[in-house]
């Protein structure tokens, strides 16, 4: 629902404190304009540098830079029959004070007695406790495709210039999620360099954009699945999922996969060469980035980053390490704020609409409540095992072309080497110019440095987990080679 849409629901049934949370803050007073010339509403605007602004008085009337004086200058707009709205930008530097905040409160509550009401238009959301019941929030929405595609029209006015089909839609893609300033700024930085708009200089800005927020980070690696060894199931199941025709259905979107395995195992790269593999841009959730050092800050920051992820849509949200980015879980020491986090990401993951597919690592499952791992918060949950014998072989034929190191030599023992101790080894082969047998004597594996953490990881995932090597439940490889025994000594007596 529009912002329009939304205001005019909310001041027709005489909501007098209304929060508008944008980042366009003259769209949508353009907005609010337009509604009150179609109602016939009395506007006025504040802001600290222009003061009051009421159509049809001059400025040495209206004009004050005043915070006290324009909430009480609203009352003066107020008619019989009428409805008058205030719209004060940027409010948020003033609701802190204590004047203010009382101010705010009374006038408020005599708004329903006069239909005067109070519009904050702000970037986020700071409400203080004593008028959290007296304010309703509105998001201004980001544009949605079909205002980009208006928007580079407007732009790209001669032949050639915009590109269509399926070009236009890569564009778009690219420019999911930016406002309407950026997109101009970005469609028109494409249009100096290359003399047509192109989806590589808007992902240049969007990378940058993404940067400056702080919320969240782009990956545009040039890694696809050729350049992972192994995991062959895993690979399958995503990449059929999201190529498949079905999942432009909103019912039929595939929602993400949790990953679980020791460290080393290929999680990360998995997350980044999907999105390669299948054209979507991967954004790195950060948690970490989204605490504030203010009361409420981390949670609105949560929702923001959410916000912008399902604007990007379709992509990949890729967020590594996750029982240690939610590590505030039992609530100790930060007064419950990554509960809340928590919270709201689970609520997100179960409840969101968008084209965006969630990829999730661990390294340890003991850290992670039951209802994370529930069924339509995720598609699968997978376990990644170190890489058997013949996985390993394609790993090592994969870095010895990468390093460039002699294909002949004699490799390594690598038992329960993981491919992050494959590639180690190759690394310093090349860095130091040594023999891959030398090189292997400074790799100690994580299976060795983490054997009871391995162990007992892969004794839980036995059973609940899919395989990412093979299709179906994992089994522990003890497990494995019982099943086999057992087997053969039911058909040994037959």
């Amino acid at each position: 629902m529009s912002i329009r849409a939304r205001l005019t629901e909310y001041v027709r049934a005489c909501f007098t404190g209304i929060w508008i949370e944008s980042h366009e803050h003259q769209e949508a007073l353009t907005e609010i304009a337009e509604l009150c010339r179609d109602e016939q509403w009395q506007l006025a605007t504040w802001d600290i540098d222009s003061g009051l602004n009421i159509p049809g008085q001059s400025e040495t009337e209206a004009s004050s830079s005043d915070p006290l004086a324009a909430i009480r200058a609203i009352n003066a707009l107020a008619t019989p029959d009428g409805t008058a709205i205030l719209v004060l930008q940027n409010f948020h530097r003033f609701i802190q004070s204590a004047e203010v905040a009382q101010a705010l409160s009374r006038q408020i509550i005599a708004g329903k007695q006069n239909r005067t009401i109070l519009v904050v238009l702000s970037s986020v959301v700071q409400i203080p406790t004593e008028l959290e019941k007296m304010f309703v929030v509105v998001e201004h929405e980001l544009p949605d495709r079909g205002q980009l595609e208006e928007i580079a029209r407007g732009i790209a006015t001669e032949a050639g210039e915009l590109p269509e089909g399926n070009a236009l839609q890569l564009v778009l893609d690219a420019s999911a999620g930016l406002t309407r300033m950026e997109a101009e700024n970005a469609f028109s930085l494409s249009l100096v360099r290359q003399g047509r708009i192109t989806a590589g200089a808007v992902w240049e800005l969007k990378t940058q954009t993404l940067k400056k927020s702080g919320l969240l980070s782009l990956n545009r690696g040039d890694d696809d699945f050729s350049q992972l060894g192994g995991l062959i199931a895993l690979k399958a199941f995503c990449k059929r999922a999201l190529l498949q025709p079905s999942r432009d259905d909103p019912k039929k979107r595939p929602r993400g996969v949790l990953l679980l395995s020791p460290p080393g195992c290929g999680k990360s790269q998995f997350c980044k060469a999907l999105g390669q593999e299948v054209g979507r841009p991967v954004l790195n959730l950060d948690v970490g980035n989204l605490m504030g050092s203010l009361v409420g800050q981390s949670e609105e920051r949560t929702r923001q980053a959410l916000q912008v992820i399902d604007a990007m849509a379709p992509c990949v949200a890729m967020i590594d390490e996750v029982e240690k980015a939610f590590s505030g879980l039992n609530g100790s020491g930060d007064s419950g704020v990554s509960s809340r986090m928590f919270g709201t990401f689970l609520s997100w993951l179960a409840d969101h609409q968008s084209d965006v597919f969630v990829v999730c690592t661990a390294n340890d499952v003991s850290k992670l409540p039951p209802e994370f791992g529930r069924s339509e918060r995720f598609d699968g949950i997978f376990f990644l095992d170190l890489p058997s014998q013949e996985e390993k072989a394609a790993i090592w034929d994969l870095y010895l072309t990468q390093y460039e190191l002699n294909r002949d030599q004699c490799l390594p023992d690598d038992e329960n080497w993981t491919g992050a101790e494959i590639k180690s080894c190759c690394r310093l082969a090349a860095l130091l110019d040594l023999p891959l047998v030398q090189a292997a004597q400074n790799v100690v594996p994580v299976a060795v440095t983490a054997a009871e953490s391995v162990s007992q990881l892969r004794s839980w995932a036995s059973g609940r987990c899919l395989s990412a090597n093979q299709s179906g439940i994992y089994r522990k490889p003890q497990q494995q080679a019982r099943s086999r025994r057992s087997v053969n000594r039911e058909a040994s007596k037959n």
